[in-house]
């Protein structure tokens, strides 16, 4: 399995990340992508990466911590991209929910990023809540200009951004939130994505699916965020975690297969 979000790098992890990482490979996870929030904790991310032969890393700015990098340009995460563990640009996006960050800096943030994935052929790992109709706007506009490969991550919006994201060769991420007892209407928009434009995240340690919703989330829960895609799709969970393992793998090029 590729759990192809983790955040190694929160505070959770400080006291025990060893113990979390022999725990994920046990349960079979062979790559983790650990995920950069904020620019100025790319170091202590590509650190990580560069110390496990089965991390890689992403280089980027969360939306709520746009407004803390307004000097943040598409050279930044160009030069950043160079390091041969980064695999992905982001997480970035738009976040309207909670307005950490003003919304002209989101906008300005994100198209940075997008201009920094044409760059550099990678994906880019987009964070939306609260946004659909403006992504849709920036993506539509930014990829008619300089393409790119979206992923739509963690992903519970609804089907328009998803049917924008897919038609322009992107993919989405799916997490715990698929198991959780009231995701009726994120379960309805990810039956309708292709099997083929799936894959698998834990975005730990947020979000753990059942049966481990309450505790902190750790990658070797992934094999249950598969179990609940496998029961949406009535197909047996090692076919689905096959299938979503070779998506991640063609979406993250830059990781040996």
């Amino acid at each position: 399995m590729f759990d192809t979000h983790v955040n190694l790098h929160a505070e959770a992890f400080a006291g025990d990340l060893d113990e979390v990482l022999a725990r994920a490979r046990a349960a079979g996870v062979t790559r983790m992508l650990a995920i950069c929030d904020r620019f100025d904790n790319f170091g202590q991310v590509s650190a990580i990466a560069a110390g496990h032969d089965d991390i890689w890393c992403s280089a980027g700015t969360h939306p709520h911590h746009a407004k803390d990098f307004p000097e943040l340009v598409a050279r930044d995460l160009i030069t950043a991209a160079e390091d041969p563990n980064v695999v992905a640009i982001g997480e970035t996006g738009l976040d309207y929910h909670y307005g950490y960050s003003p919304q002209a800096d989101q906008v300005r943030s994100l198209r940075e990023h997008l201009a920094a994935a044409h760059e550099t052929g990678l994906p880019v790992i987009l964070h939306t809540r609260e946004a659909d109709r403006q992504v849709i706007e920036v993506l539509i506009e930014a990829h008619a200009h300089a393409p790119f490969v979206p992923l739509l991550h963690c992903y519970t919006g609804g089907w328009e951004l998803a049917k924008v994201g897919l038609e322009r060769g992107g993919y989405v991420s799916v997490s715990g939130i698929l198991s959780f007892k009231n995701a009726h209407e994120v379960r309805e928009v990810i039956a309708k994505v292709p099997l083929d434009r799936i894959i698998l995240e834990t975005d730990c340690p947020y979000l753990a699916p059942v049966p481990h919703r309450g505790q902190r989330n750790e990658p070797a829960y992934l094999a249950d965020v598969g179990a609940a895609l496998a029961k949406l799709h009535g197909r047996p969970v090692d076919e689905i975690l096959e299938i979503t393992e070779e998506n991640a793998l063609r979406l993250f090029h830059r990781v040996p297969a």
